[in-house]
């Protein structure tokens, strides 16, 4: 039977730190309120970086991390729910960043569980041997759509890839 191994890892974050006490300029809370309900003191926020663009940094990494070469890869599968177009789909803007063509490659919009999805989904084509390598990769960059003034979900979300 053939199974299914993650071989590495890779991630990116943006330099900017917003702090809880940040947020507490912006909307009726503090760093206390915030740290008690869901642990977070910090986040990172995007200033200017697009999806794909961070997207193509944690990607760049785990292959590095992984000591193959881009061209073993055959699929890409990249979950988010914050692309920067409708069309082409994120994974399309990465694989070209990448440099990888002919390959297959999409998207998977399903918020919070869209990563884990991704994995189970990379694990069937594996399983059925249409794919050997794939470069599964879950990002957001929230911030261009989160509503700052929410104390209920600003507090909650930063922007970050992981691949």
């Amino acid at each position: 039977m053939i199974y299914s191994k993650i071989i590495s890892t890779g991630a990116y974050v943006p330099q900017r730190v917003v702090k809880n006490d940040e947020l507490s300029k912006m909307v009726e809370t503090n760093d206390e309120w915030i740290t008690s309900r869901t642990g977070i003191k910090q986040r990172r926020i995007s200033s200017g970086e697009k999806t794909y663009q961070m997207a193509a940094k944690a990607a760049k990494e785990a292959i590095e991390n992984a000591g193959i070469e881009k061209e073993e890869i055959d699929m890409i599968i990249l979950a988010t729910i914050s692309p920067d177009f409708f069309m082409p789909s994120t994974a399309n803007l990465v694989q070209a960043e990448l440099g990888l063509d002919d390959i297959p490659s999409f998207d998977i919009t399903a918020g919070c569980t869209g990563f884990v999805y991704g994995l189970q989904v990379a694990d069937q084509f594996i399983k059925s041997r249409q794919s050997k390598t794939i470069l599964l990769i879950g990002v957001e960059v929230l911030s261009k759509v989160i509503d700052w003034s929410d104390r209920n979900t600003c507090v909650l979300f930063g922007d970050g890839a992981g691949a």
